[in-house]
């Protein structure tokens, strides 16, 4: 039975007139994951002792709903990213470990309230974009059993389309976090690779993966993307993302008449059609463009070296004990024993040169707007051929993270058996804000509503990116890498950006403190060269906890920056200079720590 879905601006609205509307809810979800009748949705639930343990301790904690961004808010965590003290097991038995910390997504999301409901089933290894391969069992489809959920994130997708959850967490590198949202009425968000750390969770292709997040609404999916990303210094790809913005009136690529691949899905040829028709009542100027780059580029993942990078995460375990892999999983893993180390850089080569192609055919148009799939497949098609129909699923979805893009999966109608077609919003990298209004407005237009029942989602705009975090300037200790970043990282804060101060300020190293820590002083009139600062953002709830721990003799205060904004930041108190010394003229903390090693 699929139940009315859980939202995160409807539980927030509930909360908000009575807080402990929050045990009620997760009496809710114990009741519903009772009685659910597919199996393969979940790998491991959390008990329901712990789930009703895990509200009482946030109501403890954070007694005020409007003082967490996700207060309350149940979400589901595809399996192959780690929950404390919940296995994970990738959908491999053999694999399974328990890991002691949370992966950072799943901690900023329990600093910003939420509360984990399970594990979910997934594609073995994140290798599918269809749902069955799996020794957990295949999840169904939540509009018609028989066909495949999407994968690799089906267990995620499931658990929300069918009311499981108010978001889930998946991951996506070819497909994995779009398909499984468009074959089940859901939005997609895979933000632009790097934004969202990958810190405790099992690659796939470590280049590429990006943890995604499923949700009924654009608004609801951005905001939980907002808590999830930011920079990580335990996650080598992590990297600060600078936003971009769109035009009001975008330029809109879409696919040309002979790039339109269906595999005979005449259905979905139409409806992508008629899609490029309500592109154009909007008032945005569709451009036809040439594809062909972007399907070489696609074509690299499966058919170049990359599937190389798959085993070089489990050859191993591969070589050991083949036996625990999924058969077609393992014929994947094995098949990519065929790629030299010369390969691999002439792949590397060639897609340098497809994505100058692709780069300069962008230049033509704001975002593209594609077939999230070009067809969908019931569960039997796909056990009988398993490797050609999944090809088919990543037609439109294989290079997006090659090219660093940003995408949100939306629904945009449905075929005359009932079965949802997508689209999706495909962004230049840092356009994940940018794209959200006019996802929205698609998915608001649409009158897909979201789920198995096409529940309305109303016609809401994400917020602006910054409503409600608070910005903090970082001088030293908290800088990314440095001992205290994790005080901002664990409290689900974001890197803004890097830049300098103004001129007028000095920097000291302070004499006796653990770690050691500068000193900011402002001095009007003096002229030095700017010292290096981040900017962060913070919860309201995290930033009080953050500004109230800040020992003397440092406090807070109003930094100005280079370009003449002003956010607060961290000040020193004069009288502590006694016995520091100036190194204003390194430029910064971390210049001061390097001179020191030297």
């Amino acid at each position: 039975m699929t139940r009315s879905l859980f939202t995160v601006a409807g539980l927030a609205a509930r909360y908000a007139a009575s807080p402990h509307v929050v045990f009620n809810v997760v009496e809710e979800i114990v009741a519903r994951l009772a009685a659910c009748d597919d199996p393969a949705i979940f790998i491991t639930p959390v008990a329901p002792d712990d789930l009703r343990a895990a509200a009482r301790e946030l109501v403890a904690r954070a007694p005020d709903p409007a003082s967490l961004p996700l207060w309350g808010v149940p979400f589901a965590v595809k399996d192959n990213i780690d929950v404390a003290g919940l296995a994970t097991t990738a959908a491999c038995p053999a694999f399974a470990f328990t890991p002691e910390r949370d992966a950072t997504v799943v901690a900023r999301l329990k600093a910003a309230g939420a509360l984990v409901v399970g594990k979910t089933n997934l594609d073995q290894f994140a290798t599918g974009l269809n749902g069955t391969r799996s020794p957990f069992g295949a999840p169904k489809n939540a509009i018609d059993p028989a066909y495949v959920s999407g994968g690799s994130s089906s267990g995620s997708a499931i658990a929300m389309a069918r009311g499981l959850c108010a978001f889930s967490l998946g991951t996506d590198t070819a497909g994995s976090g779009r398909v499984p949202a468009a074959f089940n009425n859901l939005v997609g968000i895979k933000p632009t690779p790097g934004l969202v750390p990958n810190t405790g969770v099992v690659p796939a292709c470590a280049s590429l993966d990006c943890v995604t997040v499923f949700a009924a609404s654009v608004a609801d999916g951005v905001a939980v993307r907002r808590v999830i990303e930011g920079y990580d210094a335990a996650d080598p790809w992590s990297r600060p993302i600078a936003p971009i913005g769109l035009a009001a009136t975008p330029r809109v690529g879409v696919l040309a008449p002979k790039d339109r691949q269906f595999h005979g899905d005449d259905e979905a040829a139409a409806l992508y059609a008629a899609a490029i028709d309500k592109a154009s009542a909007f008032g945005w100027s569709t451009v036809e463009f040439d594809w062909a780059p972007f399907a070489e580029i696609a074509a690299l993942l499966y058919e170049g070296p990359w599937l190389a990078e798959r085993l070089a995460e489990f050859e191993d375990r591969l070589d050991r004990t083949p036996e625990i892999f999924d058969p077609t999983v393992r014929g994947l893993l094995e098949s990519s024993r065929r790629f030299s180390a010369a390969d691999a850089f002439r792949g590397q080569h060639r897609l340098k040169a497809l994505l100058r192609r692709a780069n300069e055919v962008a230049t033509g148009f704001d975002f593209m707007l594609l077939p999230t799939s070009p067809t969908i497949e019931t569960i039997a098609a796909m056990r009988a051929d398993p490797v050609r129909l999944n090809a088919r699923f990543g037609t439109y979805t294989n290079f997006v993270n090659f090219c660093g893009q940003a995408a949100v999966a939306v629904p945009a109608s449905f075929r005359a058996n009932g079965l949802p077609f997508g689209v999706t919003l495909i962004g230049a990298e840092g356009s994940d804000d940018a794209l959200a209004p006019f996802a929205a407005r698609w998915h608001a237009a649409s009158a897909c509503g979201a789920g198995p029942r096409r529940e309305p989602v109303g016609d809401v705009a994400p917020a602006p990116a910054d409503d409600g975090f608070l910005e903090i300037v970082v001088v030293g200790a908290h800088l990314t890498g440095q001992p205290l970043n994790r005080q901002l990282v664990d409290g689900g804060g974001r890197l803004v950006r890097a830049t300098r101060t103004a001129a007028d300020y000095r920097l000291y190293a302070l004499a006796d403190t653990v770690p050691p820590k500068p000193g900011l002083i402002r001095e009007p009139g003096f002229s030095g060269p700017g010292l290096e600062v981040e900017v962060w953002a913070l919860p309201p709830a995290a930033f009080g906890r953050f500004v109230a721990a800040i020992p003397a003799p440092l406090g807070v205060g109003r930094v100005r920056l280079a370009d003449g904004s002003e956010a607060t930041g961290f000040l020193c108190e004069p009288f502590a200079l006694a016995g520091a010394r100036e190194i204003t003229d390194l430029g910064g903390w971390r210049a001061h720590l390097a001179a020191t090693r030297g």
